[in-house]
């Protein structure tokens, strides 16, 4: 189980993952990189991965985000699942979502849980900078 931390003693640590069989992982291999300039120690979880395994990651990892990248359409599903299965955990994981996600699908997914969907072409130092500003004790 993940706790609140008083005070930060390590960099952010963030998992990646692709839920399913979505196959298209250009976007979140340049986010790894990305996010390791910003500072980030990143956990990429690779291809095709469920739900379950994602949240076992995360928390055998002990990430305090996990970023969920979905170009087939399954988010609502999947990105649903990985919140659902955190809470039960009683995980305090930031979870956030991007990719090719219609707009009419963000207000059912940040019900959810996920915190915010970011867009193909967001700059990933905006993603970045709303990581720092959410995660605790940054």
């Amino acid at each position: 189980m993940k706790t609140k931390r008083a005070t930060r003693k390590r960099r952010i640590r963030i998992l990646l993952a692709k839920l399913g069989l979505d196959g298209h992982d250009r976007g979140v291999k340049v986010l790894v990189l990305g996010f390791r300039d910003e500072g980030m120690e990143v956990i990429y979880t690779g291809l095709r991965q469920t739900p379950e395994e994602v949240v076992r990651a995360a928390i055998q990892e002990d990430v305090d985000v996990v970023g969920l990248s979905s170009l087939s359409g399954g988010h609502n599903d999947y990105f649903s699942r990985v919140a659902v299965l955190l809470a039960q955990q009683n995980s305090d994981i930031l979870i956030i979502g991007g990719g090719v996600i219609p707009e009419e699908d963000i207000p059912y997914l940040k019900k959810k849980g996920i915190k915010a969907i970011f867009g193909p072409g967001t700059p990933i130092k905006d993603i970045a900078d709303f990581i720092r500003s959410n995660v605790e004790g940054c």
